[in-house]
């Protein structure tokens, strides 16, 4: 009977784990049924060909959790085969029956906590609350935040003395009406200024972290300075402006 014993312990543990992979692929960004899915699909083996897989190889945090869980899994079942056949070796037939009837009790239980709704809600609220305060998990897909594709990305422009956007302030670049939001600056000698505003002056040996169009960011890494430049720049606040009137018409008649 310890077997049993023993194998109904390592079928909840089990359940255990897969749940607090779960909610722990929910506090990077997952929603709970992909979290869930990948969490399972993970333990116990199964290989699935998904978007949200593909989210989760290209995410660091995410593909920790799911290399832990598939090293318990492969762990658990070699531990729950041994301990079934230690259960049913060398026994009687009626012992046999016995132990089978124990065995499909002790996983009828097992079933009826996993599909109750009061237990998963307290169990998951209890495993969110101590991840929260003993890990740090809360690393959000920021390339799905952002919609980073090959239209959008972020990128780093560094800024050397006679390029265009050198010795300005961001007010005077107006990059915004490009569709380019900064979103940092590395100075030369080594500080950063986050979230800058339109007085922040942009220097030589400067590297700014920007925000929009690929092809635009990768544009105004070469623009020069002068009339070329500023020509550029009025060239591309247009487009910006083509662009925003199509997506309001696009919006409005929806």
């Amino acid at each position: 009977m310890s077997a049993i014993i023993t194998l109904f312990i390592a079928v909840l543990l089990s359940v255990l784990v897969a749940r607090v992979g779960t909610i722990a692929l929910v506090l990077t960004g997952l929603s709970h049924e992909a979290a869930k899915f990948q969490a399972h699909s993970a333990f116990l083996g199964v290989g699935f060909t998904t978007s949200e897989a593909e989210t989760v190889v290209g995410h660091p945090v995410r593909r920790r959790i799911l290399l832990l869980l598939m090293l318990l899994g492969n762990a658990g079942l070699v531990g729950v085969v041994v301990t079934v056949l230690l259960a049913f070796l060398n026994v009687g037939g009626g012992q046999v029956v016995l132990r089978a009837a124990a065995l499909l009790a002790a996983l009828l239980l097992v079933w009826l906590l996993v599909r109750s709704p009061w237990v998963n809600r307290r169990m998951g609220a209890l495993i969110g609350h101590a991840l929260r305060r003993w890990t740090h998990l809360d690393a959000r897909d920021y390339a799905d935040l952002l919609n980073l594709s090959e239209d959008w990305s972020v990128d780093e422009l560094r800024v050397r003395s006679g390029e265009w956007l050198c010795g300005r302030t961001l007010a005077e670049l107006d990059l915004e009406h490009e569709g380019v939001l900064v979103l940092g600056i590395y100075r030369a000698d080594g500080s950063f200024v986050g979230t800058p505003t339109g007085h922040t002056p942009v220097r030589d040996g400067d590297t700014l972290v920007a925000y929009g169009r690929g092809e635009l960011i990768a544009e105004l890494d070469r623009r020069a300075a002068g009339p070329a430049g500023d020509h550029a720049h009025q060239e591309s606040v247009a487009f910006e402006r083509r662009l925003v009137a199509a997506q309001t018409e696009r919006d409005e008649g929806r």
